[in-house]
C-alpha cells in the first residue's frame, strides 16, 4: 500500500477554484446569508450538481476552505528554518502567501463575516508559537519573566492583527518591509 498523497484530477482543483472565486466575489456584494448555491453555480459558470459533487452546502465549503487555507499556511510554517526561534523569515513566507492571495484573504480574514477563518488561523499561529517556544526553553536555560501562555497570546493576536489590518488597508506595505517592521518590534533574528 502506497502513502503517497494521491494527487487531485486538474479539474477537481479547477473545479473547486471556480467555486471558490465566486464565493469570493460574492461575499464581496452580499451577506453570507444571502449566498445561495445557485448564486455560487451560476458565478462559477458550473451546475449546481457539480457544486454538490464537491460540499454538501455552503457552510461544508466554508469549513473545507478554511480546512485548505490552514493547511497552505502550515505548510509555509514547516518550511521554516530549523532553528528554533521565531525568525523574519518565517514572517515574510507567510506574507509573501498571504499578498499572493489577498482577495481571498482580505475578504475571509480581514471582514468580520465569517470569524471561522480568523479563529483557525489564530490556533494555528498560536500553535506554532507554542512549538517554537518550548523548542527554545528545551535548548536553553533561558529565565523568561512573562508566562508562557501570555507571550502565546500576544504574539499569535499581534501576528494576526498585523495581516488583518494590512490586508483592510489594502497592502500598502511589501511583504518585505512588514516582515522586517514585525521583525524590529518583535525583536526578531535577522536571516543571515
Amino acid at each position: 500500500m502506497s502513502t503517497k498523497p494521491q494527487r487531485l484530477d486538474p479539474r477537481v482543483l479547477r473545479t473547486r477554484l471556480l467555486i471558490r472565486n465566486a464565493f469570493i466575489e460574492l461575499l464581496q456584494e452580499h451577506e453570507l446569508e444571502k449566498i445561495t448555491v445557485n448564486r455560487i453555480a451560476e458565478r462559477a459558470t458550473i451546475n449546481r450538481v457539480t457544486f454538490y459533487l464537491h460540499y454538501q452546502d455552503i457552510p461544508d465549503m466554508v469549513n473545507k476552505l478554511a480546512d485548505d487555507m490552514i493547511t497552505e499556511i502550515h505548510t509555509i510554517l514547516k518550511e521554516a528554518p530549523d532553528p528554533p526561534g521565531f525568525n523574519i523569515q518565517i514572517i515574510l513566507n507567510l506574507l509573501e502567501h498571504i499578498a499572493e492571495n489577498s482577495n481571498f484573504y482580505k475578504i475571509l480574514l480581514a471582514s468580520k463575516r465569517i470569524p471561522v477563518f480568523t479563529e483557525r488561523l489564530l490556533k494555528l499561529i498560536a500553535d506554532f508559537i507554542t512549538s517554537r517556544i518550548d523548542k527554545i526553553e528545551a535548548s536553553s536555560n533561558l529565565n523568561v519573566k512573562v508566562k508562557k501562555d501570555i507571550a502565546i497570546w500576544y504574539g499569535s493576536s499581534a501576528i494576526i492583527g498585523t495581516i488583518v489590518f494590512w490586508l483592510r488597508n489594502d497592502l500598502p506595505y511589501t511583504p518585505v518591509f512588514l516582515a522586517a517592521q514585525l521583525a524590529e518590534l518583535l525583536h526578531l533574528p535577522k536571516p543571515e
